[in-house]
């Protein structure tokens, strides 16, 4: 799996109270998971964040995707 989230998905302590933002703007990952999950497409959500692509969305899902795998390996090895 491409990885080119990591030089779009940034962690800064003061933004946002540290957690994934994509190009340090104020919108998180979770953000976008969110406006996903609730049924918005990839042009409405573009349509409602300025600054935003497409391709931000598929690096969010990359980010979410590698984080899940991670989060399975940590469990497995502790099982």
């Amino acid at each position: 799996m491409s990885q080119s989230y990591q030089s779009i998905i940034t962690l800064e302590p003061g933004k946002r109270s540290g957690k994934p933002c994509i190009r340090g703007l104020r919108i998180t990952v979770y953000d976008v998971l969110s406006y996903l999950a609730a049924g918005m497409n990839d042009d409405e959500i573009v349509a409602d964040v300025p600054g935003l692509t497409k391709a931000d969305i598929r690096d969010c899902l990359a980010f979410a995707a590698e984080r899940e795998r991670q989060l399975l390996i940590a469990v497995c090895r502790h099982a």
